[in-house]
């Protein structure tokens, strides 16, 4: 396996225990009897990789996308984006990105957060989703996919790798921890520093300003290859409320 090169001073590296993966490549399922009968369950211990990220990223989603742009430790600036990311804790804010492994030798991001420490996330509208694809291709780690796709950015207030200046949201952060999931596979939980919001995705009181997150527009990752979503069918509905209508009486009777 490809080391990763040394991690910037104040984050934590932690490496996962080594999994350990029976003989055989093969599908393991089973058919249950019962309310159950028509699941079919995969043994994730003996399934092959390829297998295993399909069944996963064909159902956990839509999953945000997070567009990172990062510098390598001689400044070279790096744009990819992600779509195993989110929002972990506001108290302190906290992101997590989970950074899959390349053959050969670590993604530039994962080398670039390991060397540097500091990462910016940025979100990505439908109106960039041109520019945020030209950004997937595997250019060498002295290629600055910013100019590749004619992205203009704005350099950040803490840390030194730049924001893409039309994204509606952007968000510098500063490693916190850094975790091995497997060989090569990466999980990079940072702090949010600060935040960067258009104006034109602002509304309300500027004191106490909310979202628009009609105006945001945001895409998110779906199944295969190349399938996205737009974040635009949406629906209320409100959370109850203790005690529920009826609750004591249900209380006594549970069990």
């Amino acid at each position: 396996m490809t080391s990763i090169p040394a991690q910037a001073d104040g984050a934590l590296l932690e490496r996962a225990p080594a999994a350990t993966t029976p003989a055989g490549a093969g599908w393991s399922s089973s058919l249950g009897s019962g309310p159950q009968s028509a699941t079919r369950h995969f043994d994730f211990s003996i399934l092959p990789a390829e297998a295993r990220y399909r069944l996963l990223a064909s159902t956990i989603m839509p999953r945000p996308v997070a567009w990172v742009v990062t510098c390598s430790a001689d400044g070279v600036v790096n744009a990819a984006p992600y779509s195993f990311f989110n929002l972990f804790g506001a108290d302190r804010p906290v992101v997590a990105l989970g950074i899959l492994a390349r053959p050969g030798q670590p993604k530039d991001t994962a080398a670039n957060i390991s060397a540097t420490g500091e990462f910016v996330i940025n979100l990505v509208p439908f109106a960039l989703v041109e520019a945020m694809n030209a950004t997937c291709v595997e250019a060498p780690p002295e290629v600055d996919e910013t100019v590749l796709a004619g992205l203009a950015t704005v350099p950040s207030l803490a840390i030194r790798p730049p924001r893409i200046a039309a994204s509606p949201v952007a968000l510098e952060c500063r490693l916190l921890h850094l975790l091995e999931t497997g060989p090569g596979q990466w999980l990079a939980v940072g702090e949010v520093l600060h935040a960067h919001y258009a104006q034109s995705v602002l509304t309300g009181d500027p004191e106490r300003p909310r979202v628009d997150v009609g105006a945001l527009d945001l895409v998110g990752r779906m199944h295969g290859p190349s399938t996205y979503a737009r974040t635009r069918d949406l629906f209320d509905l409100p959370r109850p409320l203790w005690p529920l209508p009826g609750g004591e009486s249900q209380a006594q009777t549970k069990g």
